[in-house]
């Protein structure tokens, strides 16, 4: 590898191509960035869904929205030659210093660099087992599989000499942010101050979904138990499924009603958070909210659970697991939960966190 001289280095590219909780866990490495380059202008290209966390991300001068075809899991984006040509010459135009790819254990850093390389930045840092010729100007070797994703993405950087400035999880609210999330609150009764529990049934696929109707009984007996509210959050395509369990009493809804800055108000007002391995836990770890997480066998504990947040992770040994997969085969046995579980570990950790804020 090449020194490189970053006190020369003026406009940076960091590339995460990902969904809204890999985003959350770069805010460790861009304020590593940040602070070791307090000048530079730092550009975030994400996904449609990752590049909606950029306004809680300081440490980001400009966002770059860009759906790209090797990320493209669904397998529905058309042939367009032109469409590459177009995301070429958009990046070229910007004349970057250096690109920084960040990625998951299982992606590839190289079609992005190949773009970043035919942009003409000159300078392409990645991570990856495989060797790919001079496609990355500096190849860093990936750590192994199962390190915390946050880790991984500090080590790229670690690699080409910078110190990491912590490994929490980070995002930052505005004034306005937060008046927009308490007013949607307000709007369903729930006043400044008043204890509330956020349920947040999502997840990106399927396979990391706890069951809905035991999601419903979880939302019926919380209520009952600890006679506070429950706030029921997700996308607004998400609101058909979640029907169950907004049916259920002293539960109210803020499906399909939150921008991801609101959602993150919501979330920091909250007293406990339950959902699945999805983006509301990630933003719940980075406010230390406590965290119920109904972690699926897809993938390991150690990639991706909250390190810096009082939680519990519920989930079943499986043989099939980590199987990484979108959909189950079998019958999710690595969710087979019981509300009954649930509900027993959050009123205790909703306990020994109000005993902790007192």
């Amino acid at each position: 590898m090449l020194p490189i001289e970053w006190q020369n280095v003026q406009r940076i590219l960091v590339v995460r191509l990902d969904n809204i909780g890999d985003v959350v866990m770069l805010s460790p490495a861009l304020r590593t960035l940040r602070s070791h380059l307090p000048n530079a202008s730092i550009t975030l290209m994400a996904s449609p869904a990752g590049s909606q966390v950029a306004p809680l991300l300081p440490w980001v001068d400009r966002a770059i929205v860009q759906r790209v075809v090797w990320q493209d899991a669904s397998w529905v984006m058309p042939l367009d030659p032109a469409r590459e040509e177009s995301l070429i010459a958009k990046i070229k135009a910007e004349i970057f210093d250096v690109a920084l790819i960040f990625t998951s254990f299982s992606q590839s850093p190289y079609p992005p660099a190949y773009i970043c390389y035919l942009a003409g930045i000159p300078l392409r840092i990645g991570q990856s087992k495989e060797f790919g010729g001079s496609v990355l100007s500096q190849w860093v070797k990936s750590l192994p599989d199962d390190f915390h994703q946050v880790d991984r993405n500090l080590f790229l950087l670690e690699s080409v000499g910078f110190k990491a400035e912590g490994r929490h999880l980070e995002l930052s609210l505005t004034e306005e942010m937060q008046r927009d999330g308490d007013r949607l609150l307000f709007n369903v009764g729930i006043a400044p101050n008043q204890p509330f529990i956020i349920l947040a049934p999502g997840a990106s696929c399927a396979a990391r979904r706890y069951d809905i109707e035991r999601f419903a009984t979880v939302a019926s007996m919380l209520a009952a138990e600890t006679k506070l509210k429950v706030v029921v959050v997700g996308s607004d395509r998400e609101t058909e499924l979640f029907k169950p369990i907004l049916n259920q009493k002293n539960v109210v809804s803020l499906v399909g009603k939150t921008s991801i800055p609101e959602l993150a108000a919501i979330v920091k007002r909250s007293s406990l958070v339950i959902a699945n391995n999805s983006g509301t836990m990630h933003i719940a770890e980075a406010f230390s909210k406590p965290i119920i997480v109904l972690y699926s066998g897809t993938e390991l504990e150690s990639q991706w659970q909250p390190r810096n947040a009082p939680k519990k992770l519920l989930r079943r040994s499986t043989e099939c697991s980590p199987c990484y997969g979108f959909q189950c085969p079998y019958q999710m046995e690595c969710l087979d939960i019981s509300p009954d579980e649930v509900v027993r570990e959050a009123v205790k950790l909703l306990e020994e966190s109000l005993l902790i804020n007192c």
